[in-house]
């Protein structure tokens, strides 16, 4: 069958065709690639202009009123999360495939290269100025895009236009580190002539120590290295002045080059180039330079620790104490720490790691009144912080908030402050959490000291009670303790592994599963024994858990006593303020992982006030999520006194009266109506009433 002519004349004509299409299809792309190079670069050195102009009028403004001024407090990292993108000394990018780790300061978030930040300009917030009569505002570039969504930062504080767009004709913008306000450089002439330059530290003046009520402590040793500190900073004050002639020699050279370097693709390959190496010749000014020697320790050698003494803080303020634990859950400790330095004073914020506890902090603010503690960290950091206040013997102890940073952070969930940094984020960020902590309402915590006696089997006697331990969550024996012990050796071994929340879900799923097949814990009922208010507790015999609640989550938000549901027993409603133990049993990890699901519930046992385990073997248990493997012998937990925590304060009516309260309670206090045990006692009453 012969095919219609017709037919064979259009493949013809598309076949002749499809060169041409592809060559379009070519040239459009490269037009295309151009166009958006083109684009990038003008945005760049747009944005670039701006930082340029910005620090030109800030520099002016300073010298004009000799602002009090601070070294960076340089810190190494190896990741750009969060971070600027632009070096603060040579403007290049820092974001470039295979650079070296850069150093970012954890005071005001700036960012630089190794080589770049030992002559940084002497221009971080000084958040000591005991002795100054007014806090101005400390107007810098914005390095750094906010992760709040605030309308104080994103609009211009004078003429409430939107800043941190850099289209042709819009203004520089200056962000102050105290108030987290934004204003742009044409309007600050005309904010100043009205409102003067006096800072009010924005929404979180309540919260944050003003540098007006904070003196530096100057020891013997820093004051002898104040001559040498004088010396460098004339030795990068001279580099940063080569660095920049160096700079615009280049510039003009390269404008009298040769004029086909002067095309776009041609000013394309340039700008790659210069990315390779963005300061060749400023490191070959500095490695000529001899009077400069070990730069790169100086520049990592500034981050100190430095004394400080708080004084005459204002009556009507609610500073907050922060402790930040940078290895708890997935590890986005020290990004949260250095957000917490800028939205507040540094001084107010503590790492907390094993060579230093909470009592630094905590000695700090001893002579401070109605000062509240935020923990970011999980459950264990909570426990951590607790004992240390409670060992500090406060007559008005302060009240803790949380900001979830563990995997399973069950008393964050209880108090209403979520189960991670991802319900911090949907909230509205870490600016509302701080807002949220301080009109948050004031409740109690009951905390239960577990007493440990073990027995010397081979010598028929018991070993003397050891250091007692506390707990605040749960008490767990039998398999969910052999999975948190299993989890938290391999976390132990090799914590790069836990780099996430989800992940650590993971891995605590895979320990699990493990034992579900081991069942390592089969023989309980056998082993351990229970004891509750002196009545003898039966243990059923498929039991392989046992666990002893003082809140109403577990393992990340399960609820095991379940007060809303129906059941056939005479036991009473939990609370965590009750001063009475729940005790339920479960019959394995299988259940555990039903329980997660809701397609199952754990046996309720019994409810007390002083409860014994009594253990034959040794046996995996676990405190608040500290798991280890008790030897045989008795552990006794009895009631410890109460905490004060701060809960979130709901949108039903009593959630706000709670807050209100405790805001009056602390104005009497401060007001020399009540004095701090009469406060405490009140306070008490209130929480247990409205909560």
């Amino acid at each position: 069958m012969q095919g219609d002519p017709s037919t064979f004349d259009s493949v013809s004509k598309m076949v002749a065709a499809a060169p041409i299409f592809l060559a379009f299809g070519i040239f459009g792309s490269l037009g295309l690639i151009l166009v958006i190079y083109a684009f990038l670069n003008w945005q760049r050195k747009t944005s670039i202009s701006w930082i340029k102009a910005a620090a030109r009028a800030r520099k002016s403004f300073w010298k004009k009123f000799n602002l009090p001024l601070s070294h960076h407090t340089w810190t190494e990292e190896f990741s750009l999360c969060g971070k600027p993108s632009t070096c603060c000394v040579c403007l290049n990018s820092l974001t470039l495939p295979g650079s070296p780790a850069l150093l970012c300061c954890s005071v005001c978030g700036s960012a630089a290269h190794y080589h770049c930040a030992p002559y940084a300009t002497k221009d971080c917030k000084c958040v000591a100025q005991a002795g100054t009569a007014h806090l101005l505002h400390h107007w810098t570039e914005r390095w750094f895009d906010p992760d709040d969504n605030s309308d104080t930062s994103s609009l211009c504080y004078h003429c409430d236009g939107i800043c941190g767009i850099p289209i042709l004709g819009a203004s520089p913008v200056w962000h102050c580190l105290w108030c987290q306000r934004s204003v742009h450089v044409k309007c600050h002439a005309e904010l100043f002539r009205e409102r003067g330059d006096v800072c009010d530290h924005g929404p979180l003046r309540r919260l944050i120590i003003s540098p007006l009520n904070v003196r530096e402590m100057c020891t013997e040793e820093e004051t002898s290295g104040m001559l040498s500190s004088i010396k460098e900073e004339i030795i990068a004050s001279s580099i940063r002045r080569r660095m920049r002639r160096r700079r615009r020699s280049k510039n003009f050279g390269y404008q009298k080059g040769n004029t086909s370097e002067n095309s776009l693709f041609g000013n394309a390959l340039n700008w790659l180039a210069d990315l390779k190496n963005p300061l060749k010749s400023d490191q070959n000014t500095l490695k000529k330079d001899k009077s400069v020697k070990g730069f790169r320790e100086y520049a990592i050698s500034v981050n100190q620790t430095k004394r400080y003494m708080l004084m005459d803080l204002p009556k009507d303020s609610r500073p907050l104490l922060v402790f930040v634990n940078v290895k708890s859950g997935g590890q986005y400790g020290a990004f949260l720490r250095r957000r917490l330095n800028i939205l507040l004073n540094p001084v107010q914020v503590f790492e907390l790691s094993s060579s230093q506890g909470p009592e630094a902090g905590l000695e700090l603010f001893r002579n401070v009144k109605n000062f509240r503690v935020l923990v970011c960290g999980g459950d264990g950091t909570v426990a951590w912080v607790l004992e240390a206040i409670d060992k500090q013997n406060f007559e008005s102890p302060p009240p803790v908030a949380i900001l979830p940073l563990g995997t399973g952070n069950d008393l964050s969930r209880v108090l209403g402050w979520g189960g991670g940094l991802s319900h911090v984020a949907s909230q509205g960020g870490l600016l509302s959490t701080l807002l949220d902590t301080d009109r948050a309402a004031v409740t109690m915590l009951d905390r239960w000291k577990v007493s440990i006696r073990e027995e010397n089997s081979s010598l028929g006697r018991n070993i003397p009670p050891g250091k007692a331990k506390f707990m605040t969550n749960y008490f767990g024996i039998g398999c969910d303790a052999k999975v948190a012990y299993e989890f938290h050796s391999t976390r132990e071994e090799r914590p790069e592994k836990f780099s996430s929340q989800f992940v650590n879900k993971l891995l605590y799923a895979k320990e699990g599963a493990r034992d579900m097949l081991d069942r390592t814990c089969a023989d309980l009922p056998w082993q351990v024994s229970l004891q509750v208010d002196g009545c003898d507790i039966e243990i059923p015999e498929d039991t392989e858990g046992v666990l002893i609640l003082n809140i109403r989550s577990y393992m990340g938000g399960v609820e095991l006593w379940k007060n809303d549901y129906g059941h056939d027993d005479d036991f009473d409603q939990q609370s965590m303020h009750d001063q009475t133990l729940e005790i339920v049993c479960i019959s394995g990890t299988w259940q555990l992982g039903k329980l997660q699901v809701g397609l199952s519930q754990a046996r309720r046992l019994a409810q007390g006030r002083i409860v014994k385990v009594n253990i034959r073997n040794p046996f995996p248990v676990q405190i608040d999520g500290e798991p280890w493997i008790q030897q045989p012998g008795c552990l006794e937990i009895s009631h410890h006194g109460q905490m004060f925590m701060l809960r979130k304060a709901s949108d039903e009516p009593t959630g706000h009266v709670a807050a209100i309260m405790t805001d009056v309670l602390a104005n009497a206090e401060s007001g020399g109506v009540i004095n701090a045990s009469q406060k405490r006692m009140l306070l008490q009453q209130v929480a247990l009433r409205l909560s």
